[in-house]
């Protein structure tokens, strides 16, 4: 989960390589969500205190205000906590407090981009400039000049649509300045752009890190995702999400923006800082103006959510794509979102975040694991999940029909060895607590 987090925190072709296909439920018809007994769905209620107790540590010893967490099994929620208050000295944290879940934004991107994939709208293996021709003649990044302009080379085909939808398609982010095309996305403005139009334009300008489909890296082709959503929908990407998703959801405090009367149960948005070794409140680039609708929607990372309203997006794809009645997609399409689709040459290789050697895989918009021994994880095979930069997290586990959701609101958190891994060490508490998986 470490390698996830960290990607989350970085606002993390061919033939699919072998691994687990993600299910629905494996007993009964789909379930919503109710509230009910740790030991009636296997868990003991003593252990889940350890949960509690950590996480209101790290409240006590001042490296978080505030901190909520949701675990739920066969669609019982058995655990809702909130820790310490929304910013220090301010209110007490609340159940329906409301967080900028940036990248968590890209699974629900990846949603509504399989629900026009169900409406026959594109293929998986389409070259992404069927649907946007600027990307027909993409160059490729070989090295730089003395004066810094670039040597590249010319892209060996398009990347596809399911490249674009696991980060191996070649694009950059801007936001970890690696390499000399990240600094390029940052000093062109590429995610400051006034359009989606002008969008799409600056990231054709800037050349692909390498040949698309030959590695792993973490992009903004979630926003391409969200440009392309607007483009065959003839909708905005926030209303297409609102009507098609939201509502039919009930999630009635997620959106792109945060209307004045729900402003009181924003968290308060911190950053640790290296040069202060604390939390100090956050500004700049990475704090999304969310009092009005943005210009450009992102795809990738511009959603506020609440634990309560992103449970029943995760419900939902449990379900195998249904809650209380509304179908958002097929369970056939669930599942192949959470199977792993990198190539077999990635898979294979020795580089890169997501191998064979490390367990883990890239589904569409999630990552999955495909062993869980060799990602250090007790969480079942086919597990799926990703985080935001601020902090929130969470995961799916088919295998033992459970979610867990956590949030926080603090920006670089891995600065912090405390919060470092926070998925990690939930995911250790949480499992220790599951003592009859067979109920």
């Amino acid at each position: 989960m470490a390698v996830r987090q960290w990607m989350g925190a970085a606002l993390a072709v061919g033939l699919l390589a072998a691994a687990p296909a993600f299910a629905a439920p494996r007993s009964g018809p789909a379930v919503t969500l109710a509230t009910a007994a740790p030991e009636s769905v296997g868990f003991s209620t003593e252990r889940l205190k350890r949960l509690d107790s950590a996480m209101q540590a790290l409240v006590d010893q001042g490296h978080l205000p505030g901190v909520t967490t949701l675990v739920a099994r066969h669609g019982k929620i058995v655990s809702f906590q909130v820790h310490g208050k929304k910013g220090f000295g301010g209110p007490a944290m609340t159940r329906d407090t409301v967080f900028r879940i940036y990248s968590q934004t890209k699974p629900v991107t990846g949603v509504a981009m399989m629900m026009l994939f169900e409406e026959g709208k594109w293929r998986l293996d389409d070259p992404v400039s069927k649907y946007i021709p600027e990307f027909a003649n993409l160059r490729v990044f070989k090295g730089q000049n003395p004066d810094g302009s670039f040597i590249t080379e010319a892209a060996d085909r398009p990347p596809t649509m399911r490249e674009i939808m696991s980060h191996s398609a070649g694009f950059a982010y801007g936001l970890v300045p690696d390499n000399p095309i990240d600094k390029a996305y940052v000093s062109t403005g590429v995610l400051g752009s006034r359009s989606g139009q002008e969008f799409i334009e600056k990231v054709a300008a800037l050349p692909l890190v390498g040949q698309p489909g030959k590695q792993w890296k973490y992009s903004a082709s979630v926003d391409i995702q969200g440009f392309i959503i607007e483009k065959l929908s003839g909708m905005s990407l926030p209303d297409f999400m609102r009507t098609r998703i939201f509502e039919p959801l009930k999630m009635v405090d997620t959106g792109f923006h945060l209307p004045v009367e729900k402003s009181d149960r924003l968290a308060s948005l911190y950053l640790w800082s290296p040069k202060d070794k604390k939390l100090v409140s956050a500004s700049g680039f990475m704090v999304l103006d969310i009092t009005k609708p943005p210009a450009v929607a992102s795809g990738g990372g511009g959603l506020v959510s609440t634990n309560a309203d992103y449970a029943r997006f995760a419900q939902m794809i449990l379900n195998g794509g249904t809650l209380d009645g509304a179908r958002i997609l097929s369970p056939s399409t669930i599942a192949l979102m959470g199977s792993n689709h990198l190539s077999d040459d990635i898979m294979t290789g020795q580089e890169g975040s997501f191998t064979n050697r490390r367990g883990q895989g890239f589904g569409l918009d999630f990552m999955v694991i495909t062993d869980p021994a060799r990602a250090g994880t007790p969480a079942g095979k086919g597990t799926i999940s990703w985080g935001g930069a601020a902090g929130t997290w969470f995961w799916i586990d088919p295998e033992n029909d459970l979610f867990v959701l956590g949030m926080i609101h603090v920006l670089n958190k891995d600065g912090d060895p405390a919060l470092r891994n926070l998925d990690d060490l939930s995911q250790q508490l949480i499992y220790s607590a599951l003592v009859d998986p067979s109920k």
